[in-house]
């Protein structure tokens, strides 16, 4: 990272408990949730789901990002949809990823670029490119 970045927002959050039966909130009071394991009992959520939820998000707003620089218009019903898998694998866990993208209305060559420039643009999808298996797709 170049000396000129300039941080723009840091999140901060603190769990404890641990992702089974824990409990994050963060700095600000915006966040405030009950965690349980995946596909187990309980009812709070899981850092699987977050992870979606956030890597979906950001990516919708590259994508818009990326359509405003191409002059394209997005439809407003435009839609971003994570997969994360947890995995046991040579005795440890890792995570894969799916990214599905419906662009209902848009040209398919203009969705895909606008799709592949976001995939570029998005930090989060920068920081698991070449990291944990990713596909992304265009619906």
């Amino acid at each position: 990272m170049s000396e000129q970045a300039k941080r723009l927002y840091t999140a901060r959050v603190r769990t404890t408990g641990g992702r089974d039966k824990g409990v994050s909130r963060s700095s600000d009071g915006r966040l405030d949730l009950r965690l349980s394991p995946p596909g187990g009992p309980g009812t709070g959520t899981n850092p699987e789901q977050l992870f979606a939820a956030a890597w979906s998000a950001c990516f919708d707003a590259a994508m818009e990002r990326a359509a405003k620089a191409m002059d394209i218009r997005l439809p407003a019903d435009v839609v971003v949809e994570v997969e994360i898998d947890l995995v046991a694998a040579d005795g440890g866990h890792v995570l894969r990823a799916r990214l599905a993208v419906t662009v209902p209305g848009l040209a398919r060559d203009a969705a895909q670029a606008v799709v592949d420039a976001a995939e570029a643009a998005c930090p989060y999808s920068n920081a698991l490119r070449g990291n944990i298996a990713v596909a992304i797709t265009l619906t």
